[in-house]
């Protein structure tokens, strides 16, 4: 199979020590020796602190978001250090980058593309662009919830979601650089046309990854037909 991984920024550099970087390089290794992987990473605490400091001196949305983007690839030189051989040596910078990288056999690793694209939707675009058979998004929480679990004890997770009913809870939130929550509605709507089988896991344990590929857990996004 044909498998794109996101995982958040906040969840491989959330303590800033090289551990987790290494587990996840660990569990996508083991991942392609039977599939071919691609993988997304994100910004995280850094990137909200450099856009912080950018929108202080008045830099635009579009350029807050450029600052992010860096951020990302810097957290995908140091993925791509964590797996060494078995990563293609160098960040892909866009999807055809993505493609011609992904002859080699090794894991191809990005970080963002473009303002006003979180790296999910970047992931989804990737699994449009490849043809992915799945996409996992690795999060914080184990699942997509109506509201934040971390902060409402009667937070309901979905166990199933189609993408019309994610639209109508993204519906509510901010699209601006560094504030993005699971999937922007770019994401959502790549996920919807294309069909493509996504789950949202817990991404503090990377063997949730593995999880995800054998069965069912964490929140899968259907197709509109399926609820």
């Amino acid at each position: 199979m044909k498998i794109v991984v996101t995982v958040g920024g906040s969840i491989i550099i959330k303590d800033g020590e090289p551990k987790k970087f290494k587990d996840y390089a660990d569990v996508l290794k083991n991942i392609n020796r039977e599939h071919q992987v691609f993988i997304v990473v994100g910004g995280g605490r850094p990137a909200r602190d450099y856009i912080g400091i950018a929108r202080g001196l008045e830099a635009s949305e579009a350029a807050c978001d450029d600052i992010g983007i860096d951020v990302t690839r810097l957290n995908a030189k140091l993925l791509i250090m964590a797996l060494g051989d078995n990563a293609y040596p160098a960040v892909a910078s866009n999807f055809h980058e993505a493609v011609e990288y992904s002859v080699s056999n090794k894991i191809v690793v990005m970080g963002g593309t473009e303002p006003a694209h979180s790296t999910d939707a970047v992931g989804s675009i990737l699994a449009e662009f490849v043809g992915a058979d799945l996409m996992i998004n690795a999060t914080s929480v184990d699942g997509l919830y109506n509201k934040d679990p971390n902060k409402f004890a009667d937070a309901k997770k979905f166990d199933e979601i189609t993408p019309t009913e994610m639209m109508s809870i993204l519906s509510s939130k901010e699209n601006k650089a560094g504030t993005y929550e699971f999937f922007d509605m770019t994401a959502i709507q790549i996920i919807k046309r294309s069909n493509i089988k996504t789950l949202i896991v817990n991404g503090e344990d990377p063997k949730n990854l593995q999880k995800a590929i054998k069965g069912k857990i964490g929140t899968t996004i259907v197709p509109d037909s399926k609820l």
